[in-house]
């Protein structure tokens, strides 16, 4: 007899907008809060992302009044010096009430609107601790998923000194999940120049 049972569901998904970087390459201006056509482009990545989570956080190290203006719960890295985006997601999954996270960065305002399904499906499939996007021959390491237990290992990479991202998902279970179809999505917006140039992003 066929196994007619329903599939294992997903488990709940906190969602994490990254936007504690420096902005180095557009003179030090906090990006999320540049505007693209009328909104901050951190609301343009919101507006993406939040329909694909239970439950929506923002990482940011400054102006989190702000950011806080957006509707969804502020806070900060929790290792000084602002190190990178792992010390972000570090801070997420501290943070985060569900046991699984996804990041998204705040320049990024058309990410894609299956991102976590996407990851998701790819994180249960293989039984991996977290999953990341890539697209065009490279991986896109802001856009993981993980699950919430790797704090400690995190935790461990950072005061080791650790900072790239790559590295640190060599060090655990990670699978890559294939975005080609889907590759302008991850476009991101570094440099004043490439925000003029940059068109509304169509509706999620």
């Amino acid at each position: 007899m066929s196994d007619t049972s329903p599939a294992s569901p997903l488990p709940a998904v906190t969602g994490v907008l990254l936007a504690g970087g420096q902005g180095s390459r557009m003179g030090g201006v906090d990006k999320g809060l540049v505007t693209l056509d009328g909104k901050p482009m951190a609301a343009w990545a919101l507006a993406r992302l939040a329909p694909q989570v239970d439950e929506v956080l923002i990482n940011a190290n400054r102006n989190a009044e702000a950011y806080a203006a957006l509707g969804y719960p502020v806070f900060g890295d929790d290792i000084p010096g602002q190190p990178g985006p792992l010390a972000g997601l570090h801070a997420a999954l501290l943070q985060a009430r569900h046991p699984l996270v996804a990041t998204a960065p705040c320049d990024s305002p058309f990410l894609p609107t299956d991102l976590v399904a996407r990851l998701a499906a790819a994180l249960l499939a293989t039984q991996a601790d977290l999953a990341v996007a890539r697209s065009e021959g490279r991986s896109q390491p802001v856009f993981c998923l993980c699950r919430r237990e790797l704090a400690g290992s995190l935790r461990a990479f950072l005061d080791g000194g650790g900072r790239k991202v790559s590295q640190w998902h060599a060090a655990v279970k990670a699978v890559e999940v294939n975005f080609d179809d889907v590759a302008a999505a991850f476009r991101n917006i570094n440099t004043m120049e490439e925000l003029a140039a940059a068109s509304r992003p169509p509706a999620p």
